[in-house]
């Protein structure tokens, strides 16, 4: 039986840089979660992605998620969701 999905909710940081916006997750940097986009929407949904795609590979290997829990990211095991306005 597959485990029950769990919701991760991670810290991330996006700048303006000169005519474009720079994205990326501190707890996940060294992992390669680090992106830009022309808009400070498309920043931040391209930073979603590459947050997802790094956090399954990390699960995938059976690591553990780098940073501090409660700090750098919050999991959860019911589904959740995160609505930035």
């Amino acid at each position: 039986m597959e485990a029950p999905a769990k919701s991760y909710v991670f810290r991330v940081v996006v700048e303006p840089d000169d005519d474009r916006w720079h994205a990326y997750c501190p707890a996940l940097e060294e992992q390669g979660a680090i992106t830009w986009g022309r808009s400070e929407r498309e920043a931040l949904d391209n930073i979603r992605q590459v947050v997802e795609m790094v956090v399954d590979d990390i699960l995938e290997e059976g690591e553990s998620l780098p940073g501090d829990p409660g700090t750098d990211f919050q999991a959860f095991s019911e589904s959740r969701v995160a609505v930035n306005v």
